[in-house]
């Protein structure tokens, strides 16, 4: 045996130099070992994005999937077009026309989830070192895709009204006279996650004329718009700048995330090179996915299903900020209108990152807002709460039960001075409760 294959063969990992230079930042959540605890019935989560499927008509749903694939079952479970079903494509426009976007089924793509939308356009787009504009904090997915391609991130301060127009053109001017051009502009403009906020309709304009003068394209994802909880939708920035704008939409918020269907609506020659890019990557999306999402559109009251979640989603909305304001007065937070996600504002001194043990210990959890920024680098003085899926009841006894373990943190504080969580590097790839 060579000297060369006795050393490899020593290692944890025979193929460490045979990697690609980007595989090397790969690494696991650091959060990820506590969801797993997190996962026992007895903890309470509050961390995990996941849609409440509980309302959803199941059986209804199991005898129509039963009579389609006896139908359609030689179609829905062969390889199908690389752009999508072509009935599903001549529907997604019709979603889209709840919130005022006009869409030709010409230029829907029908991509894995909106992530892989996310995946395409940053491979089109980043090589090593391009800059991406996102919104700071920003989702945490899409960080993960980001980081893989060795993107920069230049994230943008948010308030309660969205990005801040000035601080974007400041960046965006900064980093044209360091000679760094600027590839694309990610945002989540309807009830962010994790922030929870959504972009004013006075400054949605202002973005897209700050983008248009510096000949920056706008990635719009949109998975939360027609989740408002009084049903309220708002302009999309694709509305306003159809061919300076790629528009994400998906299935998984107000369906069902397990079909992992979402969609692209982009400039026909960035479409073109997303068909091409998505079927080198994964020849074609899901047929059984794609059938049964046609089929459900078809043959059931999906305006009215979307209109329970708003309510569903608005009781929950409503226990968290209540348990908040009973047992976390010492804590900031924002009120969201819609979507899933409590941004939640530590007291000072306090480091959420450093804090996750402790919670989990006591059987809450939460995502630290360290997730959300490229490497860790801030955010430890804010945490995610996600409402979407407990019960309210267990809303409440989460927050309570968070709220002593930041009132213990608030002792050692007082006693010993602040810590904060060093940032480590490397590529997050988010566990599923963390989207």
């Amino acid at each position: 045996m060579s000297e060369t294959h006795q050393v490899k063969g020593n290692r944890l990992d025979p193929w460490l130099d045979s990697y690609a230079a980007r595989a090397h930042g790969l690494r696991a959540s650091e959060t990820r070992s506590l969801f797993a605890v997190a996962a026992r019935p007895e903890v309470v989560s509050l961390a995990g994005g996941m849609p409440n499927l509980k309302d959803l008509p199941l059986d209804r749903l199991a005898e129509a999937t039963a009579r389609m694939i006896r139908k359609d079952g030689g179609r829905a479970l062969q390889y199908g077009n690389g752009q999508g079903l072509p009935r599903l494509r001549e529907q997604i426009p019709e979603i889209m026309a709840l919130e005022g976007i006009a869409a030709d089924p010409e230029d829907v793509i029908v991509t894995t989830g909106s992530q892989q939308a996310v995946d395409i356009i940053t491979e089109l787009f980043i090589d090593p070192g391009d800059v991406i504009l996102a919104e700071a904090p920003t989702y945490v997915g899409s960080l993960s895709i980001f980081a893989t391609y060795q993107a920069d991130v230049q994230q943008v301060p948010i308030d309660a009204d969205g990005i801040i127009p000035e601080a974007l053109e400041e960046r965006i001017i900064r980093l044209e006279k360091a000679g760094r051009p600027i590839k694309f502009y990610y945002c989540l403009p309807n009830f962010h996650n994790p922030a929870g906020v959504t972009l004013s309709e006075e400054r949605r304009p202002q973005i897209i004329e700050i983008c248009r003068r510096h000949h920056i394209l706008i990635v719009e994802d949109n998975p939360y718009g027609l989740l408002g909880f009084d049903g309220q939708t708002y302009t999309a920035l694709k509305t306003l700048a159809p061919e300076d704008v790629v528009y994400l939409g998906s299935f998984s918020k107000i369906f069902a995330p397990g079909y992992r269907v979402g969609w692209a609506v982009a400039p026909s020659a960035v479409r073109e090179k997303m068909k091409l890019a998505s079927e080198a990557a994964i020849l074609c999306p899901s047929s059984v996915g794609q059938y049964s999402i046609s089929m459900y559109l078809d043959g059931f009251d999906w305006k009215q299903q979307i209109e329970e979640f708003r309510g569903m989603y608005r009781g929950r909305r409503d226990a968290m900020v209540s348990a908040l304001e009973e047992f976390m007065p010492m804590c900031t937070w924002n009120v969201p209108d819609g979507g899933f996600y409590v941004w939640v504002g530590l007291p000072e001194g306090l480091d959420a990152k450093d804090m996750l043990p402790r919670a989990v210990t006591n059987l809450v959890a939460y995502v630290s807002g360290t997730a959300f920024y490229p490497g860790g680098v801030a955010g430890q003085d804010h945490m995610r709460l996600s409402f979407c899926y407990p019960e309210p009841v267990e809303i409440r006894e989460g927050v309570r039960r968070l709220s002593e373990v930041v009132s213990q943190d608030l002792e050692l504080v007082s006693l010993f001075g602040p810590t904060r969580s060093l940032p480590s590097g490397g590529v997050v790839a988010p566990a599923p409760d963390q989207i």
